[in-house]
């Protein structure tokens, strides 16, 4: 059930840092504190929360800056918190990732809706995703949105790489020749270098294997290749 999320209450200040935590905890969260800007980004990066409510006046790191970097990396739900209500802050906030954007004062009521509308449409998503998707070891390929993930970090793949990439992984401990390769991923009436295939491999284990120190697409000599976990 949602209200047993734990959410992450990223505020400096004291009194109404308190406040969020007592309403969400009579709700049935489980909750977190911190007023350190710094600190709560490392944090964020350290351990497993489930929604993060982040105030953007904050010491040392700004919740802006915050939101900005923990977006590289993660999906993490986040509502911003603040004084100000000024459309462009507002804008900002979610250009850089945010779920949603609350102004203080707000009423707790108001502010449990979001927390449990956020937390239900993220897992959601979440849940879409896990049907179609393709993992192997630690990289997931997620078709409906193009995306490579390996070891939680995103892949740039050309749009070859990715065709070449996720027709290995459909195809999954199945070896298949070089001719299997260039007829699906290029194309019938392909008529440049054969060595296109060996060449993109290569390319993808640039990118993957070396990358990370772990072998996933291996040679069947005379063959052709083959993914396997």
């Amino acid at each position: 059930m949602e209200e047993s999320a734990k959410i992450f209450i990223v505020e400096d200040e004291k009194n109404i840092a308190r406040f969020l935590q007592i309403a969400l905890e009579k709700e049935g969260f489980k909750t977190a504190t911190e007023r350190n800007g710094k600190r709560a980004y490392e944090r964020i990066m350290q351990e497993k929360f489930d929604l993060v409510l982040l105030d953007v006046m904050l010491p040392e790191m700004d919740g802006m800056e915050i939101c900005k970097r923990v977006r590289e990396v993660s999906d993490i739900p986040i509502i911003m918190l603040t004084a100000r209500d000024e459309i462009k802050d507002k804008v900002e906030g979610l250009d850089l990732g945010a779920n949603d954007y609350m102004t203080k004062p707000f009423a707790s009521e108001e502010l449990l809706a979001r927390i449990r509308g956020t937390l239900k449409r993220h897992n959601e998503r979440v849940r879409d995703e896990e049907v179609n998707r393709y993992v192997v070891k630690d990289m997931i390929i997620y078709p409906d949105r193009f995306e490579v993930t390996v070891k939680g970090e995103n892949i740039e793949l050309t749009h070859k790489e990715y065709e070449l990439l996720l027709y290995l992984v459909e195809n999954k401990k199945n070896v298949l020749s070089r001719d299997q390769i260039l007829q699906k991923v290029w194309g019938y009436d392909y008529y440049g270098d054969t060595n296109v295939v060996d060449v993109y491999i290569s390319y993808l284990r640039s990118k993957i294997d070396e990358r990370f120190g772990e072998k996933y697409i291996h040679t069947k000599r005379g063959v052709g290749y083959v993914i396997r976990d």
